[in-house]
């Protein structure tokens, strides 16, 4: 009756851009003997609009056609479903699984309206993303200067972090290996070599703990990391192997030991804890000074930010704030750490800062759900509809790769792939930040090894690692997730280390150091290949459709495709998640026509051996007649 995701019955199909026109076309069976049909647009503020359909035609001899035009004028989230009144009564068309319409139900569909100006930077789209957290991923021999008394350097790298409390019983994250922005700038040839076009760096500002989320000071590289010189001098050698650095933007809340707060006494500027005269005062809220204040998640060391407060959003925003100030000193962009946190007056401005310094300063979000309907405190967040987020971290995707290699529904897969290509604007989804594993995660090897850490605890998290067996199946799982990874629309972003075979349950014990001279050469290899496959098919894999070709059982198949000229040129993915031989008989793809760039052919036996996969190719030439372009299109 009606898929929103097909071109006959909604075109185009997607998020659209405000002012255009979007035409609907349901077909009904005739023996309803429908007499009206409507279709019933809301809007996100209530307003609510009827729109009659007339008939248009018949498909052939029990089907009939109804169609109507919607141009929608703002930008915004539009919410729709039919209503037809046949024979039978009035009935309602609702949206079912896979965008299908159903008789009953209400749900709705979704259609995401974003301003039509939307642009974002085209130089990540099409690349590879790989995420550092600095302290671990390498040491340049640099020598240090004096170590706070706080804080404590490991004598080996690679021993494991600190994770026990401490005599107050407190985990105080305050010990380092010795990382820094020098030994990532020793290793660009490494991520050159793996086809890296964009750095993400975890906090690099001067902090007391080794992760960094607690910033003491916004104007300063941590001295353990370097100084503002070596950032510079890191983000011009990556520009000239063609690889532009991303910093980490931690602005919902500060440390509790930092030159705004100073609950510590570090700092000879008194912050806010310490005289209620301070510039800084105005940051925080206290419900008693000085003792009680919001905090993040109830932790005493990280305070909130008022960030709607004009000296802090001058601070960070104004025209000589943070935001610019660092991309002036080379950074080509912000990853926004927890940015369902921070409010839509300051996600404004800090875009608008950004863009006036740079117009492709890239801002991506970290959202960890559908950022095109979120919700946050109450209100309904439009980070993707122009003027504030680029893109955000992709979780969706991660939970969808992760829960089909370990036994999930393929057709879950599909619908959560598909809804998010349905929900957010395409140039925010070529730039989607798709990751299977983070700093806030367990490593993907670990997980795909099959002994998640569950309600362990860190005694156990700490001693316990994958068996023999359970590593090479974890192995065999994360080569197809990383394929899968590298082939979604957006952009893979390989977190330090899983290239090499890092395993490690949750913080600390998945933040360990990257085991230079020990990696797992076959997975390095791996990824490299990965590299050069996304180079080789740029074309299609930075902004080509998708589409589902097979989804059962433990069998998986998509295609990515790119309309020009002379035709269709596509990629086809068939993966096998099952530890046994796979037949892929019942997939209506004639393999036959595709040439085979990496894996399995599947040209004479169909079958996938126990953890395969299939990568072709395939060219489809432009239809000459009307006919053939009518079936094509259907």
């Amino acid at each position: 009756m009606f898929n929103s995701r097909e071109k006959r019955h909604r075109n185009p199909v997607g998020a659209v851009p405000d002012g255009r026109s979007v035409h609907f076309k349901i077909l009904l069976p005739r023996e309803l003997s429908c007499r009206e049909a409507n279709l019933i647009m809301e809007q996100e503020n209530g307003a609510a609009s009827c729109l009659g359909m007339f008939w248009c035609g018949m498909e052939g001899a029990d089907q009939e056609w109804w169609e109507c035009h919607f141009t929608p004028d703002a930008p915004g989230l539009y919410f729709y479903h039919f209503e037809i009144t046949t024979c039978r009564g009035r009935l309602r068309l609702s949206r079912g699984f896979g965008g299908q319409a159903v008789f009953g139900g209400m749900n709705r569909w979704q259609m995401t309206v974003y301003e039509k100006n939307f642009r974002t930077p085209d130089w990540l789209s099409g690349g590879i993303m790989y995420q550092i957290f600095p302290d671990r991923f390498c040491a340049s021999g640099t020598a240090k200067g004096p170590l706070p008394a706080d804080r404590a350097l490991h004598e080996a790298w690679g021993e494991q972090p600190q994770w026990r409390p401490n005599a107050q019983g407190r985990v105080t994250n305050s010990d380092f290996f010795g990382g820094d922005l020098k030994g990532i700038e020793q290793k660009l040839p490494y991520l050159k070599e793996l086809g890296v076009t964009c750095i993400y760096c975890n906090p690099v500002f001067e902090s007391h703990s080794n992760h960094r989320y607690d910033t003491a000071d916004y104007s300063k590289i941590d001295p353990l990391l370097g100084s503002r010189e070596d950032f510079s001098s890191l983000c011009a050698a990556a520009e000239k192997l063609g690889i532009r650095v991303v910093l980490d933007g931690v602005f919902s809340h500060t440390g509790s030991d930092s030159v705004y707060f100073n609950r510590e006494g570090r700092y000879e500027t008194p912050g806010a804890f310490h005289s209620q005269q301070s510039p800084y005062y105005p940051w925080y809220t206290f419900r008693q000074w000085p003792n009680s204040y919001d905090c993040w998640w109830n932790f005493d060391t990280l305070p909130n930010v008022k960030e709607t407060e004009p000296s802090y959003n001058e601070y960070i925003n104004g025209e000589h704030g943070i935001v610019r100030s660092w991309l002036k000193a080379g950074s080509s962009g912000w990853r926004l750490d927890v940015a369902d946190e921070l409010p839509d007056e300051f996600l404004d401005r800090l875009t608008a800062a950004a863009k006036a310094e740079n117009p492709d300063a890239l801002v991506l979000g970290e959202v960890w759900e559908d950022a095109s309907n979120k919700t946050a405190y109450g209100v309904r967040r439009r980070y993707l509809l122009g003027r504030q987020l680029d893109t955000v971290m992709n979780y969706p995707f991660r939970d969808a790769i992760l829960g089909f290699l370990l036994g999930g529904d393929p057709r879950a897969f599909c619908e959560t792939v598909e809804s998010i290509l349905e929900n957010y604007p395409p140039q925010c989804v070529r730039l989607l930040m798709n990751h299977i594993g983070t700093h806030d995660t367990e490593r993907a090897l670990t997980m795909l090894g099959g002994e998640p850490a569950g309600s362990n605890g860190r005694e156990w998290q700490s001693c316990h690692a994958l068996s023999p067996e359970q590593r090479e199946k974890g192995r065999r799982r994360l080569k197809l997730a990383s394929l899968l990874q590298f082939t979604l629309p957006g952009i893979p972003c390989i977190y330090y280390g899983d290239e090499a075979g890092l395993e490690g349950y949750k913080d600390p014990f998945n933040r360990s150091c990257y085991p230079w001279g020990h990696e797992d050469q076959e997975l390095l290899e791996w990824y490299r290949t990965l590299g050069q496959l996304r180079r080789e098919q740029r074309s299609i894999l930075a902004e080509g459709g998708f589409r589902t070709r097979y989804a059962d059982g433990n069998l998986l198949a998509y295609e990515r495709y790119q309309e020009t000229d002379a035709g269709e040129d596509s990629l086809l993915i068939v993966v096998n998640r099952s530890h046994r031989p796979q037949s892929i008989l019942e997939a209506d793809i004639d393999f036959e026509k595709g040439s085979v760039l990496a894996g399995e052919p599947l040209n004479h036996t169909r079958v996938l051996s126990p953890y395969g996969y299939s990568l072709l190719r395939f060219h489809r030439d432009a239809p000459e007649t009307q006919e053939e372009a009518i079936d094509a299109a259907e």
